[in-house]
């Protein structure tokens, strides 16, 4: 473990210089640059609110609040698996050119979701104010959840970009199962609103979880349970410690299809 350990630090300036390469790469030739994390969350959560809030018509008090908690944790998952999905393809000439640690790549990606992720964050809190919502002591907890969903996004990322080097279908299925995942997340609705066996399928997605603790800390001022940290430590923890045991598996033989 140790020499893990030493290999990461070694190499943690590279790590560097790729998050900020991904940051760059992302928002460049962009007039607006990063604040379009801020802004993109904002637009959609105004469209949302609006067209749900009148055609479904759900009781639920600050609904623009829960809509936008509810983007800012399913955007990050689906951009950061999405780019760690791809990380070793494009990454391909420079893993031929000399030796680098491949699970930088994927964790570069996480890393600089991570960054828009606290973007994110500064609209919802502006909305929080806009809105005259009360800032809970609860708030300060939120990086609880926040941790679960960053360990399960690089399980996912790492089984992904294992996977995608010798499938490339995997790019165009993964954007399906990303958007019927969205609507397998309680985003834009209550969980209550669901009929019984649909509730239970809810349920067992891992974001749901995730995101009940964000909403329970930053909204109701509620202290999560328990219960939901151990459901949440279970299903990121396994799924990390799955997407290792693929990557590794898998990341001496990508040189052979990159």
């Amino acid at each position: 473990m140790s020499v893990y350990i030493q290999n990461f630090l070694k190499f943690r300036p590279l790590l560097n210089e790729l998050v900020a390469r991904d940051i760059k790469i992302k928002y460049r030739r962009s007039v607006l640059g990063v604040l379009w994390t801020l802004l993109n969350p904002l637009f959609m959560m105004i469209i949302l609110s609006v067209v749900f809030s009148n055609i479904f018509r759900f009781e639920i008090e600050n609904y623009p609040l829960y809509i936008l908690s509810g983007q800012v944790v399913f955007n990050f998952f689906s951009d950061a698996t999405n780019g760690a999905m791809t990380s070793i393809i494009n990454s391909g000439p420079l893993i031929k050119k000399v030796y680098v640690p491949k699970y930088l790549f994927v964790i570069s990606r996480i890393f600089s979701s991570f960054i828009n992720l606290m973007a994110s964050f500064t609209a919802l809190l502006l909305v929080m104010v806009a809105t005259r919502s009360e800032l809970h002591w609860s708030v300060l907890l939120v990086p609880v959840p926040l941790l679960f969903l960053v360990v399960l996004s690089t399980g996912v990322g790492l089984i992904l970009s294992a996977i995608t080097v010798k499938f490339r279908d995997i790019v165009h299925l993964y954007g399906v199962f990303t958007t019927a995942l969205m609507y397998l997340t309680p985003v834009i609705y209550p969980i209550t609103q669901l009929p019984e066996w649909l509730r239970k399928l809810v349920e067992l997605n891992p974001l749901t979880n995730i995101l009940s603790m964000v909403r329970d800390v930053m909204i109701y001022n509620h202290i999560f349970s328990p219960m939901s940290v151990i459901i949440a430590i279970v299903e990121s923890f396994v799924m990390l410690v799955l997407g290792l045991y693929v990557f590794y598996k898998k990341q001496d033989s990508f040189i052979l299809s990159i």
